[in-house]
């Protein structure tokens, strides 16, 4: 079995990961603005590369722009996202204040996340098909034995069993975090 297996599947976890950390909770968080691009002189550039985020408090995101001129492409782009934000300009920052999310737009959240957590976990088997494709020519080409082939098989779907286990306690971790009011 190869290393770079474990490595593929360590990396679908932390894409999962990542994706969760852009779905919207109750809880401001700079990475949910990730998606925003801003027209920055013609080019779709992420906010975090024009703009400082910081999280004065639990409900709310202060957004500096470097450039004064910035500000109102900054305002534009998160009104125009799929976020359902409605940023305030003051002076030179820009506040974002996280409305309470309702009951059904945490289940719509919950749903979103389930399919993150599902589509991470087609990619870990997606990774254990590749792996144990490989080993099978492998065993071809080289007259591995069947005892050989069998115990790698074995810890291959070890491998694959542990990392889907990873993928749904980080998913019912963010399901929580979503649900709790």
């Amino acid at each position: 079995m190869s290393a770079s297996a474990e490595e593929r599947m360590k990396k679908a976890i932390e894409n999962l990961s990542r994706e969760f950390a852009r779905v919207r909770t109750g809880q401001a968080n700079p990475a949910m603005l990730d998606s925003v691009h801003v027209d920055y002189y013609g080019t779709a550039t992420p906010i975090s590369q024009v703009a400082a985020i910081s999280v004065p408090d639990s409900r709310t995101l202060g957004i500096s722009p470097w450039e004064k001129a910035m500000i109102p492409a900054v305002d534009k782009a998160i009104r125009a996202s799929v976020l359902g934000l409605n940023p305030m300009t003051e002076g030179s920052m820009i506040r974002v204040v996280l409305p309470p999310l309702t009951e059904e737009r945490r289940k719509d959240l919950a749903k979103i996340c389930k399919s993150l957590a599902e589509d991470a976990r087609v990619a870990v088997r997606n990774i254990r098909r590749d792996e144990n494709d490989s080993l099978k020519r492998k065993a071809k080409e080289e007259s591995l034995s069947q005892d050989q082939e069998k115990k790698v098989l074995e810890t291959v779907q070890k491998l694959t069993d542990k990392y889907i286990a990873e993928v749904d306690k980080v998913f019912a971790a963010k399901e929580k975090e979503i649900l709790t009011v």
